[in-house]
């Protein structure tokens, strides 16, 4: 059955049902206030009437609750009608009841649930029910009681023919009306659903995060894509102010083409470029339309790194270069000053001094050219979890190490593509950084993971002591905060991993720690 004639239906045997609970009202209100006496032929088969009314609600109210429900229990109830309401014109003086509007009832009923051919057809039935009535009514009744004139009769039966074809077209007009313009309202409605789908789903495809606000400047909107990059719940940012989930946007109001904000979300500090303009149509709401460029701009710095590497190890190689023959000379000579054993004690001690210190510089040479011009990694397949491992039991006895719990974690067996010897050399000044940084009682942890097609190897210490300011300097030739130290090892595991294509990253924050994160592909 369509919806349409379902509902429709549904409010009719609703209507019917008030309807007859009413006369049923009535009828035993009547009866009350008569004098106690046996209820009438009259009386009993009223009720017998608002019996049969209920009892054809009860079987069309089952049939639609069933869904089986269709357009013959739809005439059914058409004809149900005119046979109620000639009972009760019956019961109530035929020609001269009150109740005659009854059938009008009907035929709008018809019109409701059967469109104006339904009315039409209903309005014939109830003018031929009505004359039959009055038929039967005067071929029943003796002629000394007859009151009525056959005029009089002949009248009623053709002002009652014409108002009930007056009402068919009318209610079925308005039948046709009611149903175009519900036609159109579900049309409307069901575009309107189809707008509001493509709208949600637009803002939910948008790579872009986007965000509204009201003129109290308090969250209305936050698209997916927005709450990805802000790693937070969008509905539970509803309602929130505006700095609370982006400090400092308030400033670029009420119009800002383009700008970066930085902003400290669960999963670490991003870098947004975002745009602030207002909300067309209710006045002083912002719209704001951001993107992630944290690794945009942490490729520019590895870039940017890379060129400065690049040019200091040029400069670091001519530099050792012409160090190397003059140092040797140096040495030389020195040596041969010591095999000279005519020297007093205090020269004996100079020349040594002279010597050591040369070898010193030396291996400072040395460690230029390494970074400088790093050797081709010599790539073989290597069990990384085993190389962890290794490296770790090895550090255990470093003096740095004694006093600091080392921990690794390879619960997967990973082989890559790498030179053995290199990444070692990263790993020994990864963990060795660490154990100095975590101190005695502290934890550095080393850890193994595949994710997304490259092999991660993240060391962390429990200090948290890299500084913002440090931060950009880290990865610098010369670089260093420890007493003693060439500042050479980190820019020199950053060179090895370059040359192996891949990365290395570092986060740190005095209550999280300091981690260090190598990606390797695989």
């Amino acid at each position: 059955m369509a919806p349409g004639l379902r509902s429709r239906l549904v409010w009719l045997v609703l209507f019917r049902t008030v309807a007859t609970s009413l006369s049923l009202v009535v009828t035993v209100v009547r009866l009350m206030t008569q004098p106690a006496q046996e209820p009438s032929r009259a009386d009993s088969l009223s009720f017998a009437v608002i019996a049969g009314a209920y009892l054809l609600t009860v079987v069309t109210g089952l049939r639609l609750r069933r869904g089986t429900a269709g357009r013959l229990d739809a005439t059914v109830q058409v004809v149900g009608d005119v046979l109620i309401a000639s009972g009760l014109v019956y019961l109530s003086g035929g020609a001269e009841s009150p109740l005659t509007f009854l059938y009008s009832l009907a035929v709008i009923g018809a019109a409701v649930v059967l469109d104006w051919r339904g009315a039409l057809v209903a309005a014939a039935v109830s003018t031929f029910a009505f004359t039959a009535l009055l038929l039967i009514i005067r071929l029943t009744t003796p002629l000394d009681d007859v009151v009525e004139p056959p005029a009089r009769v002949l009248f009623v039966l053709g002002s009652n023919a014409l108002a009930l074809g007056l009402i068919a077209v009318l209610s079925g007009y308005l039948s046709r009306q009611l149903s175009a313009a519900g036609g159109a309202l579900s049309q409307s409605e069901a575009d309107l659903r189809r707008l509001g789908r493509l709208q949600q789903l637009i803002l939910s495809s948008m790579p872009s995060g986007l965000v509204t606000c009201d003129i109290g400047r308090r969250v209305t909107f936050l698209n997916t894509a927005g709450s990805g990059i802000l790693q937070t719940d969008a509905l539970a940012c509803v309602g929130q102010p505006l700095e609370k989930l982006l400090p400092g946007v308030s400033a670029m109001a009420p119009r800002f083409v383009r700008g970066e904000l930085p902003v400290q979300t669960p999963g670490g500090k991003r870098v947004l470029g975002l745009s602030v303009s207002p909300l067309e149509g209710e006045a002083g709401a912002l719209l704001i339309v951001f993107q992630d460029l944290t690794e945009l701009r942490r490729m520019e710095e590895d870039l940017k790194r890379t060129d400065r590497l690049a040019s200091l190890g040029a400069l670091s190689a001519q530099l050792a270069h012409e160090l190397r023959n003059p140092l040797a000379s140096m040495r030389g000579s020195a040596q041969l000053l010591a095999q000279d054993k005519t020297h007093d004690a205090v020269a004996q001690k100079l020349t040594g001094i002279l010597m050591r210190e040369s070898d010193r510089l030396a291996r400072l040479v040395e460690d230029f050219l390494r970074f400088a011009r790093p050797p081709e990694p010599q790539r073989q397949p290597v069990a990384l979890d085993a190389l962890l491992v290794e490296t770790v039991d090895m550090l255990r006895v470093d003096p740095l190490s004694r006093e600091v719990q080392l921990e690794v974690q390879a619960p997967e067996a990973l082989v890559a593509p790498v030179d053995p010897d290199q990444l070692r050399q990263v790993l020994i000044n990864l963990v060795r950084n660490g154990c100095q940084a975590a101190g005695p009682k502290g934890t550095v942890r080393v850890a193994l993971a595949r994710v997304d097609g490259e092999a991660q190897i993240r060391v962390w210490d429990s200090a948290g002591s890299i500084t913002e300011e440090m931060m950009g300097h880290l990865f610098e030739p010369f670089f260093t905060t420890r007493n003693g130290g060439t500042g050479l090892g980190l820019s020199t595991a950053h060179s090895i991993i370059r040359g192996h294509g891949g990365t290395i990253r570092v986060t740190s924050h005095p209550s999280e720690g300091t981690e260090f994160l190598v990606g390797l592909p695989l």
